[in-house]
């Protein structure tokens, strides 16, 4: 009996500070940002002037869309690497399909290191162009592995692309043990069917900035950046910006503030 309260009191004395590292709550700054593969909307290549944007509001995440990665069109550069380099993040490609002699997909910048990292090809028909979701976990300065999910849906007018991703990402990350937050250009607004998929498992900020039109930048008309959480309950928005840089990309920025509490 004396033996077995001892290594009670071991693993008491053991897990205690791990539970105290688990159960600190995280302020997170997440940005979805369209980057128009680096081209600003004059056309002028202005990798400065992307980095300048993300640099102003301080994200500790950046799901990043229209990401090229050695393309003609970008002058052979690693578009991630290059943003990376200049905001001091740690930067992630995932390729969505081989273009201009290089290839074009999704990025993510983080403050934070990866513990794990996923390039997700998405659903398309043959004659649509292919998606993908860049599926990230860290490790926050908290002890909180957050997964952080980058994506770039099909454009087209029919949905039907759209659905079927919809679909898939909600197939790969049902049942994750982890909190998720899926940020990204989802060329849709919340009444098609694709985010109406999407919001049964995640949900999307009670703010009405989150409503606010997205594209395009200089004239914004319409809802199609997202960031959306699933466990809402863990979740707590305390700010949600639409923010139009009208020079910078096409799209205006979205960004969020979040605070998880596990």
């Amino acid at each position: 009996m004396k033996l077995t309260r001892i290594k009670l009191l071991i693993v008491v004395i053991v897990l205690l500070p791990i539970s105290q590292t688990i159960a600190q709550t995280d302020t997170l700054r997440v940005m979805s940002f369209n980057i128009l593969h680096g081209a600003t909307v004059k056309n002028d290549f202005n990798l400065d002037t992307l980095a300048g944007v993300i640099n102003s509001y301080q994200p500790h995440l950046v799901a990043l869309q229209e990401v090229d990665f050695k393309t003609k069109r970008a002058k052979e550069y690693d578009l991630p690497t290059e943003l990376g380099y200049r905001t001091k993040m740690a930067s992630l490609f995932g390729r969505a399909m081989y273009y201009d002699g290089g290839e074009y997909g999704e990025g993510v910048l983080s403050k934070y290191s990866f513990v794990e990292t996923e390039n997700f090809a998405l659903p398309h028909l043959p004659s649509s162009e292919p998606r993908a979701a860049l599926i990230t976990k860290v490790r926050t300065k908290n002890g909180n592995i957050i997964q952080f999910v980058a994506t770039h849906l099909d454009h087209l007018e029919d949905n039907k692309d759209r659905v079927m991703q919809a679909k898939a990402l909600l197939e790969k990350l049902k049942g994750s043990p982890y909190p998720t937050i899926l940020a990204g250009d989802l060329n849709a607004e919340t009444k098609d069917e694709s985010i109406r998929l999407l919001l049964t498992e995640f949900t999307k900020p009670d703010t009405p900035n989150a409503y606010s039109p997205t594209w395009p930048s200089d004239d914004p008309r319409i809802n199609i950046d997202h960031i959306l959480y699933n466990v809402p309950q863990k979740w707590k928005v305390t700010d949600y910006q639409v923010l139009c840089e009208n020079y910078a990309t096409d799209h205006c920025v979205v960004m969020a503030t979040l605070v998880f509490t596990p």
